[in-house]
């Protein structure tokens, strides 16, 4: 099985941009054409994409949904969403937009009954979001810390249907300083549910490694400030990825 590579767009006040460790007042802005940011990397061979609606993290529910409306419209492929989407009305109607998978963060924590049925109503569409902070799960845009270890959010999933655990080490997202693979592969190894990994992707060398861990239950990995910088070039990455399936 290759590795998914998901190229990511997060969302600010329409704009793409991308976070230092998940802080909103260290955002670096790329670009203020989302739609026209997916066709780039459809063009450059992307089946996947990863939208974040930031604004939404913070405010529980959707900000920048009229471009991520425009993002699906465009971008040919499958687009994965998370961001404040904490209730089933929520879900209802970003898979009824055309949203191929719904990662759900913060109501994994709070509401897990929540989760568990929209995993049931919607078989391969949920994915559960383990934002880790010191080992703990972050909720809130990544705002709070939760006393729950990653592990044991984890296993609160382990036979409810969700189609994928989303890993994100907080403290590395957006500084380029290498994808945390050993917590990813911890994790991927500790449950039968596949692990995407995120944070801090920081050249092709991340994508290789994690290509090897494949079969251990790595799914994917996104990767965002490492192609706006010219630091991963998308075509290598797939490449990469599907040499290793």
């Amino acid at each position: 099985m290759s590795l998914i590579v998901f190229p990511a767009i997060d969302l600010k006040g329409g704009q793409v941009v991308r976070l230092a460790e998940g802080d909103m007042n260290r955002a670096t802005v790329y670009g203020d054409d989302p739609a026209a940011q997916a066709l780039i990397f459809a063009e450059a061979g992307a089946e996947h994409l990863h939208v974040v609606d930031l604004d939404g993290s913070f405010a529980g529910h959707a900000v920048n949904a009229e471009a991520v409306e425009r993002i699906v419209e465009a971008f040919p492929g499958h687009v994965q969403l998370g961001g404040g989407i904490r209730n089933r009305e929520a879900v209802e109607r970003w898979f009824d937009l055309g949203v191929s998978r719904i990662v759900i963060g913060t109501a994994a924590l709070k509401d897990p009954e929540f989760v568990k049925a929209a995993a049931r109503d919607f078989p391969g569409g949920i994915v559960v979001a383990v934002d880790a902070r010191d080992g703990f799960v972050a909720t809130n845009g990544w705002a709070e810390k939760s006393d729950m270890p990653v592990a044991d959010l984890a296993r609160r999933f382990e036979d409810a249907g969700v189609a994928s655990l989303l890993f994100t080490d907080v403290g590395r997202d957006g500084l380029l300083k290498g994808c945390n693979i050993e917590a990813t592969v911890d994790l991927a190894r500790s449950t039968n549910i596949p692990v995407i990994a995120s944070g801090g992707v920081a050249g092709i060398a991340d994508i290789r490694i994690l290509s090897l861990h494949a079969d251990e239950g790595i799914e994917g990995v996104i990767t965002g400030r490492a192609l706006y910088d010219g630091r991963l070039d998308l075509k290598a990455a797939l490449a990469v990825a599907k040499a290793a399936a």
